[in-house]
């Protein structure tokens, strides 16, 4: 057990990472459980739990944008509130697409698309497709959320269905998909953390439902540490790249991609004996 707690910091960093980068979770973890695995069926369960960490640090770094404050007069408050809701609702109406398309097709997708070949595949076109776009002049249409259209912010969430095809990453399929529609860097990324809310908890809530074993005093204590490490680590991470998109663009996050997707591929090809994928 004392393994599984190193593990679970491992894997805690691991989702804290990549979980908001545009560099795909999955692309870094089907490689990571091969070395800091938890024992079968319990990993199931720590994932959802370090989600969930991951997700509460979106809700307390934005708080200021996701809550509305109680001290202000009237007129502030009611402002205030109006642009609380207006993100509330964009962010509801974009997680539509991918709670009608993963009920439809996520098992289908998760069955025949789950493998090494395709993960390394969506890194390698995502990573093009990020040069491509911040090699390209754009016009943005709108420089904050608070700009976007809800038809704007419904498409965004269509394109965020891409994300189910493992190697895509949420976080790079909306903020490609915002970027294409418009958005500057800043509103693509503040809106990816956003969606990022109903969309992980509505995953995460999904995969609880599914899991019915009795959870040991010692997976108590990994899962609690897992979610912590995920939950500060995922902090520090919306931190960063809020301040680095301020003078730098995304293009760094496609050649890591692009990199990332040749080490899966070697990885399988002449070091796997067996573990995530057959």
């Amino acid at each position: 057990m004392n393994n599984e707690f190193i593990n679970a910091v491992i894997l805690g960093i691991i989702e804290g990472i990549t979980e908001f980068l545009p560099i795909s979770s999955t692309g870094h973890l089907i490689i990571a459980e091969n070395f800091f695995h938890l024992h079968p069926g319990f990993d199931k369960m720590f994932e959802v739990v370090i989600q969930f960490g991951a997700i509460l640090s979106v809700v307390m770094y934005f708080r200021d944008r996701l809550f509305p404050p109680l001290k202000l007069d009237t007129h502030a408050r009611q402002v205030k509130f109006n642009s609380v809701l207006s993100i509330w609702l964009k962010s509801a109406i974009a997680v539509i697409p991918a709670l009608v398309i993963g009920g439809l097709f996520g098992k289908k997708i998760q069955e025949h698309l789950f493998n090494h070949w395709v993960v390394a595949a969506a890194l390698f076109i995502g990573g093009i497709i990020l040069i491509i776009i911040e090699r390209k002049e754009r016009k943005h249409k709108f420089n904050e959320v608070a700009d976007m259209s809800f038809k704007t912010a419904f498409l965004i969430g269509v394109i965020q269905c891409f994300a189910m095809i493992p190697g895509t990453s949420r976080a790079a399929a909306t903020i490609i998909g915002a970027m294409l529609l418009g958005a500057s860097r800043k509103a693509a990324a503040e809106f990816s953390f956003f969606l990022a809310i109903p969309t992980m908890a509505a995953a995460s809530a999904y995969s609880l439902l599914k899991y019915k074993a009795v959870i040991t005093k010692e997976e108590w204590i990994v899962l609690g540490i897992g979610f912590t490490v995920s939950f500060f680590t995922a902090w520090a991470v919306i931190a960063f790249l809020m301040n680095y998109i301020r003078t730098r663009t995304f293009g760094a996050f496609g050649y890591y991609r692009i990199a990332l997707a040749i080490v899966v591929v070697d990885y399988f090809l002449f070091f796997h004996n067996g573990g995530m994928f057959q």
